[in-house]
């Protein structure tokens, strides 16, 4: 599997359990830690988990080991290590406070819409 299939199935599993403002920052030339960035948010601590865990089954399903699983039983901000993606699913209130995005702006977002209507 390539890595914007993972990158798809990562987007989808997120976007299927209702994650919010979700982006996705290009980090190849960028950072050594992966390729890509996957960013988003949750209104309370069970969906953080709920988001976090989809994202960690559908990987798994797809035939891609999870290298790390980091926050989940604080569900503040939940760190899952796929390797060439890491998805970051922080509960709202975390999110604007340690701004990924604004950190990493020198990566650029890619425009992913797996099923979200414009």
């Amino acid at each position: 599997m390539t890595n914007p299939t993972l990158l798809e199935v990562v987007y989808k599993a997120a976007d299927d359990k209702k994650a919010e403002d979700i982006v996705v920052l290009n980090m190849k030339g960028v950072s050594l830690l992966a390729d890509y960035f996957l960013i988003c948010h949750a209104n309370s601590d069970r969906q953080v988990q709920t988001i976090a865990k989809e994202i960690a089954d559908q990987a798994s399903e797809a035939g891609h080991d999870v290298k790390r699983l980091e926050g989940f039983d604080a569900a503040r901000w939940v760190l899952v290590d796929l390797g060439d993606v890491v998805a970051h699913v922080f509960h709202r209130d975390e999110r604007a406070y340690y701004n990924l995005e604004r950190l990493w702006g020198d990566a650029p977002s890619e425009n992913l819409s797996i099923g979200q209507e414009s």
